[in-house]
């Protein structure tokens, strides 16, 4: 042990090998950088020597340098490659939480790099020459499609609803149905975010019916709001009953001093419903019925970035922009960029719709999906005689919390390895790929949907497979 030790080289010597300049110059690093990676190396060897666990080349041989700069870049490669990375989604679930939510229309993308690789006029008015507001960029088109008299965005539907909550209700009462007192992703609440908003909240009806009399008589000098929240995330069916939007509209409309507010949450701009996909309402529907306010995501029906859209009356979402708070919520010039990129196409029209993502994986017919399939899996089997592949009918999720209860018809590809079981199949498609590939597992099976993979990445995808080292 005591003859490894002196053997190991110093750091001096390290530093005029010809690896590590080779390191130096290949990876853009600073010489003290550098020089720490490598003493953190030199260390973690020199322990194992103490603790009589090294397993490696003698200290002194060449072996033992050239194991030990394969060490450090190594770690250099770990300490600095970016752990957001891209994955192929073959999972069928469309707004994937884990995976993102929501992918961005190339229109979208292609204005985030434009608006990040450049200075913008985020708050500049070019005509007038003076300073401008970032709510404009999208407020305009965010009228357009919804109808709203204003509109402005911030970082995420919670903080739309917090923001909303403490403007128009701090210390005033809001009316909301036991039944619609959901819990968000993450354990938040819309019942805890009311109450850190400095609002009452003011309890109604039971978890699976409340009336409208149950509205009326929980009215008093103290109410500020009357508030619906989509249940986007769960249902309740058998014995219900709930409150529609336009009794609720009606109702406010004759009180003094109480707004209607409804946290639509998934935001759908575009009716699903059209097609036999869910009932999520329209946000222009909504807007139309009288709500006074209306609050939204942005990454989740609508197929754009992580934002909370706020909409609705103008003398409302103004009161809402000078809020000490709006500036503490508000979205960056990329995030402006990306939701204008994707509300444009909504502004064109339903052709122009296609172009989004979300929309595009939502329509997508059984019949093209089916195509896909066989196409897919001709081309494995003649490249691999190693899986068994079956195609059936199956069905795929929406997924990010929006419409529990629908599900869509798909053609999944089930994968059998001659020698590895599901799991290991797809422990290998995650850590041992790149792009890493997420799929289902289902009785010993590797489900492949391509609802969520992208024609591009089909080659990728298929690549992968093929591949897989069964070692």
């Amino acid at each position: 042990m005591k003859e490894w030790l002196r053997s190991l080289p110093a750091i001096h010597e390290l530093q005029n090998h010809e690896n590590f300049l080779k390191l130096y110059n290949e990876n853009q690093l600073d010489n003290p950088q550098l020089t720490k990676q490598l003493k953190d190396v030199l260390d973690q060897i020199r322990n194992l020597i103490l603790k009589g666990q090294w397993q490696g080349a003698t200290p002194g041989t060449n072996t033992f340098m050239e194991e030990l700069f394969q060490t450090l870049e190594e770690n250099i490669q770990k300490q600095y490659s970016y752990t957001i990375e891209k994955v192929i989604n073959a999972t069928g679930t469309i707004l994937h939480t884990n995976l993102g939510r929501a992918r961005l229309s190339e229109n979208a993308i292609t204005h985030v790099v434009e608006t990040a690789r450049n200075y913008s006029n985020l708050e500049y008015r070019l005509k007038e020459g003076e300073r401008g507001s970032r709510h404009s960029h999208v407020e305009s088109l965010i009228r357009e499609i919804t109808g709203a008299e204003a509109a402005m965005v911030v970082n995420n539907n919670a903080s739309a609803v917090y923001l909303v909550l403490r403007s128009l209700a701090k210390q005033k009462e809001v009316i909301v149905s036991r039944g619609q007192l959901v819990e968000i992703g993450g354990s938040f609440r819309i019942s805890s975010i009311m109450e850190e908003s400095g609002a009452i909240l003011k309890e109604i009806g039971t978890t699976n019916k409340t009336h409208l009399y149950d509205y009326e008589n929980a009215l008093s000098p103290d109410t500020a709001v009357i508030m619906k929240v989509h249940t986007s995330n769960f249902k309740v069916i058998g014995f219900t009953k709930s409150v529609e939007t336009e009794e609720l509209v009606q109702l406010t409309k004759r009180q003094e001093n109480v707004i209607f507010y409804e946290d639509l949450g998934s935001g759908a701009l575009y009716d699903f419903k059209k097609h036999g996909i869910g009932d999520e309402p329209v946000v222009k529907e909504v807007i139309e019925m009288g709500a006074d306010v209306v609050t939204f995501s942005g990454d989740k029906l609508l197929g754009g970035p992580q934002a909370g859209i706020i909409a609705g009356k103008k003398a409302i979402i103004d009161q809402l922009k000078k809020h000490q708070l709006a500036r503490v919520v508000r979205v960056d010039k990329m995030t402006l960029a990306a939701l204008e990129g994707t509300l444009i196409d909504y502004a064109r029209g339903e052709t122009a719709m296609r172009n989004i993502p979300t929309i595009r994986d939502l329509l997508v017919s059984i019949h093209q999906l089916d195509e896909r399939a066989q196409l897919f899996v001709t081309k494995l089997l003649q490249k691999t005689s190693h899986f068994q592949a079956t195609i059936f009918q199956d069905s795929s999720q929406v997924g990010g919390g929006t419409m529990p209860d629908v599900l869509l018809p798909t053609m999944v590809i089930a994968l059998k390895h001659e020698k590895l079981s599901a799991e290991q199949i797809g422990r290998k498609l995650r850590t041992e790929t790149k792009p890493a590939i997420i799929a289902r597992i289902q009785k010993d099976e590797l489900f492949i949907d391509l609802r969520t993979v992208s024609v591009e990445e089909e080659n990728l995808l298929l690549d992968a497979i093929v591949n897989i080292n069964p070692e």
